[in-house]
């Protein structure tokens, strides 16, 4: 339980939350997942080096590579399975 009158404690304010920074997408997806970077880049198709930048907020994904990140985050044994079948034909 929070408690606000607590000095040492004090509750974040929204400028507080604000400025907090949010993990890259890749990241966020990666760690749900419980994968680790070569495991995801490897069943996901994308370049390790690629993945690692964008999880280090030196790059940024651009529009198709974030919707990718957020399709598999959804479904990621459904985005794996139409990889596989991708390949196979």
């Amino acid at each position: 339980m929070i408690d606000a009158s607590d000095p040492d404690n004090p509750p974040l304010t929204d400028t507080d939350l604000a400025a907090m920074a949010r993990p890259p997408l890749a990241r966020r997806v990666r760690r749900r997942l419980g994968m680790n970077q070569q495991a995801f880049a490897d069943r996901y198709g994308i370049p390790l080096r690629t993945l690692q930048e964008w999880e280090q907020g030196r790059r940024e994904p651009d529009a198709t590579a974030t919707s990718y990140l957020t399709a598999i985050g959804h479904d990621p044994e459904g985005v794996a399975r139409a990889l596989a079948a991708g390949r196979a034909a």
